[in-house]
């Protein structure tokens, strides 16, 4: 196993994977109501190995093929982790994030960023939470532009044999994030209710954000 490449699979995927998307939201939702969690994030960690996989084996073999094309790309998603990373500690001093409701889903709704959710977390049934789950994964173009052009084309300039290690690296940033989203939700979700929350956690988002696309600057 190449290590320093499994790290920087780790680093990126990381740097990429804690924004509070549409997706994100909906696992930290379900996991706050207890509702069919498992298969949410498994659904969402398998959908991630299929993406960064496909990101590191096609990115390669268009970098063989039309490196200028892949290098504009990669530049690209780069300028636009700068400007996501800008925006993060903008939120950090001044937070623009709704307070989250936690109340128990016994008697109150829940509120977040992906909408409300019935009060009794027990009548959702499981296929239409698993659809709306690859609705909100496979549906979503910034999938695409975290795991297929940005993951993939930044683990197609790693040396041939370091390839498979940088993709498990990412693989399993994926896998532990949503399971620790998922399962740690209701334990975490009450802290939101805190503007100071939302600042460490934008101001460490954009710091990383940042500090990664610096570091793919070679």
């Amino acid at each position: 196993m190449n290590w320093l490449a499994f790290s920087h699979g780790a680093a990126l995927c990381a740097s990429l994977i804690v924004t509070i998307g549409a997706q994100n939201a909906f696992v930290l939702r379900q996991g706050i109501l207890r509702a069919h969690i498992g298969k949410i994030v498994l659904l969402c960690a398998l959908s991630d190995f299929i993406l960064i996989g496909a990101g590191v084996g096609g990115a390669s073999a268009l970098v063989e093929r039309y490196p200028t094309f892949v290098h504009l790309v990669l530049y690209a998603g780069l300028a636009w982790l700068v400007w996501f990373g800008i925006g993060a500690l903008r939120r950090a001093v001044k937070p623009a994030h709704a307070v989250m409701e936690t109340a128990p889903v016994e008697t109150a709704a829940v509120e977040t960023a992906a909408g409300s959710v019935p009060r009794n977390a027990a009548v959702q049934k499981a296929w239409p939470i698993m659809m709306m789950t690859l609705a909100f994964t496979w549906l979503n173009p910034h999938v695409y532009l975290d795991t297929f052009l940005l993951i993939g084309t930044a683990g197609a300039r790693e040396p041939e044999g370091a390839r498979l290690a940088f993709a498990i690296g990412a693989m399993a940033v994926s896998a532990v994030w949503f399971i620790g989203l998922g399962y740690g939700a209701r334990v975490l979700a009450p802290l939101f209710k805190r503007a100071g929350a939302w600042r460490v956690l934008d101001g460490a988002i954009g710091s990383m954000v940042l500090l990664i696309a610096f570091t793919q600057l070679r």
